[in-house]
């Protein structure tokens, strides 16, 4: 029953994060983390320095008019003691101050243990795949295969 209990806590974290991203809301994103949170993102630099404050973030949220869709409905969640994995594909979607509509479709893992009793984001991972034909085109123009449902696999027997 723990376990049960430990995924939706999980879920909660992570749907919070989300809803705090997509109200670009810098401080409360990075308030899901924990202090040395290591993230790597789908902007450079690869490894986004940690305890790097909201600065960056707030940056990024300005070239967004209104809100920012995130969706991370499509990720399967592993929770046991103290140590939890969420994996699968996310989207984002919504306009760019200068007119660009976005829709994006990328691969993500997020890592949360327990702190303090509370589930905290230690290490999230975002990625896209590129195109290897020698181009190395990030490819930002896929979506999901019909198939792309992940099972939670603290419920295998």
């Amino acid at each position: 029953m723990a376990a049960s209990n430990d995924t939706a806590e999980v879920r909660e974290v992570i749907d919070a994060q989300a809803a705090a991203l997509s109200a670009k809301k810098a401080q409360e994103v990075i308030g899901h983390g924990t202090r040395n949170t290591a993230v790597f993102s789908l902007a450079p630099p690869l490894v986004a320095p940690a305890g790097g404050g909201t600065a960056g973030l707030e940056a990024w949220f300005a070239t967004w008019k209104g809100p920012i869709g995130y969706d991370r409905s499509r990720l399967a969640i592993t929770a046991e003691a103290d140590l939890a994995i969420a994996y699968g594909l996310a989207r984002m979607t919504g306009e760019k101050i200068d007119g660009a509509r976005v829709d994006l479709w990328f691969r993500e893992t997020l890592a949360l243990r327990k702190v303090a009793g509370a589930w905290k984001i230690f290490h999230q991972h975002s990625s896209v795949p590129f195109y290897m034909d020698g181009s190395f085109r990030a490819a930002v123009d896929l979506g999901p295969p019909a198939n792309a449902d992940f099972e939670d696999s603290s419920r295998r027997a």
